[in-house]
């Protein structure tokens, strides 16, 4: 009898199930046709009732359960006035990070870290430029800081290709600062993950450096002094 109530009470849950009625195959098909060369990570059903959310590279989609309809957009918790969308994607994009590793970053790092942030840049963006100069600000505070490369003139540019001889350089700190300075550079190439970089700022929205992502996964645009950087840490 309770062999035959369990096997009852799995079969209800499966009918019932709202993730079941969608159609996963067809929801990756739709944004694979949508979106050429993007891979979804996953399909869950979202918070709204036949509504499925679906991650994508650093993205947040929403679908219809047949994939015929996509929305892209934030979904707010109109009652408790929450971002449910954004606090998402701060999820997803510590999961890209995470995917990218450090192995992928020129990393400055104080003697005792208290934060890490993620920094996308550009070594002609002014701003950039600045906010590197402080670099030993930054590590008093205890920040740890990721640079990732985000060349904003594109692939060939001149800021792409000193990204690459940076990278390629033997004391990757040191070209970096070198670069940041605007003095002389040896041009070098190797395999690098520049390309790699811009996909994923891409992938975040980036319209500007720098673009600084914290631990939590929250976008800051554009510089900010170390003293306030670390007060928002703090507050995360």
């Amino acid at each position: 009898m309770k062999k035959i109530t369990y096997t009852l009470a799995l079969t209800l849950l499966a009918l019932t199930s709202p993730a079941l009625f969608a159609d996963e195959a067809a929801i990756k098909k739709a944004l694979s046709n949508f979106m050429p060369g993007g891979q979804v990570d996953s399909v869950k059903p979202s918070e709204v009732k036949g509504l499925y959310e679906v991650s994508m590279g650093g993205n947040i989609f929403y679908s219809s359960e047949d994939g015929k309809y996509l929305l892209q957009g934030q979904l707010f918790d109109a009652e408790a006035k929450k971002n449910i969308t954004e606090s998402k994607l701060a999820e997803v994009r510590k999961a890209s990070l995470d995917k990218v590793g450090e192995q992928k970053m020129i990393i400055f790092k104080p003697e005792t870290s208290k934060h890490v942030v993620s920094i996308f840049t550009d070594i002609d963006c002014g701003y950039c430029r600045k906010l590197h100069s402080e670099i030993d600000q930054y590590m008093a505070q205890g920040i740890t800081i990721r640079y990732m490369f985000f060349p904003r003139a594109g692939k060939g540019s001149d800021s792409y290709k000193k990204a690459v001889s940076v990278w390629c350089a033997a004391d990757k700190n040191k070209a970096l600062t070198t670069a940041k300075k605007g003095e002389h550079l040896d041009a070098k190439t190797c395999e690098n993950p520049v390309d790699e970089h811009m996909a994923l700022g891409e992938a975040f929205g980036m319209n500007g450096t720098p673009m600084i992502v914290t631990q939590k996964g929250n976008i800051l645009p554009g510089y900010v002094p170390a003293a306030q950087l670390a007060k928002v840490l703090a507050s995360e």
